[in-house]
């Protein structure tokens, strides 16, 4: 789950594994290395020496280059428009909604 608020220039992302479903899709699926894609995912987000070149862009920015379809393993889905007073926890109940 991305969630990004340009007045609060933030941007995060929450991320869940379901192994099991993982492994009913592809039972050889490389579990670590999904995992590892989205913590970078994770990392980007959060800026600092996680996000590598990114981590002097603006929250903007590395939202846009998250969204940007790149993977065959992790890819963003469609992105939508929403108001929220808390983006903080935006993030984790859309987690939760969505996708928990």
């Amino acid at each position: 789950m991305l969630v990004y608020c340009r007045a609060k220039s933030f941007v995060a992302a929450r991320t869940h594994l379901d192994e099991g479903k993982l492994r009913a899709l592809d039972p050889a699926a490389d579990a670590a290395g999904v995992r590892a894609a989205l913590r970078a995912v994770e990392g980007v987000c959060a800026g600092g020496a996680a996000a590598g070149q990114a981590a002097s862009d603006d929250a903007g920015r590395r939202f846009r280059w998250l969204i940007a379809p790149r993977s065959t393993v992790v890819q963003p889905g469609p992105v939508h428009t929403g108001l929220t007073a808390d983006p903080e926890a935006e993030v984790e109940r859309l987690l939760d909604l969505l996708v928990r």
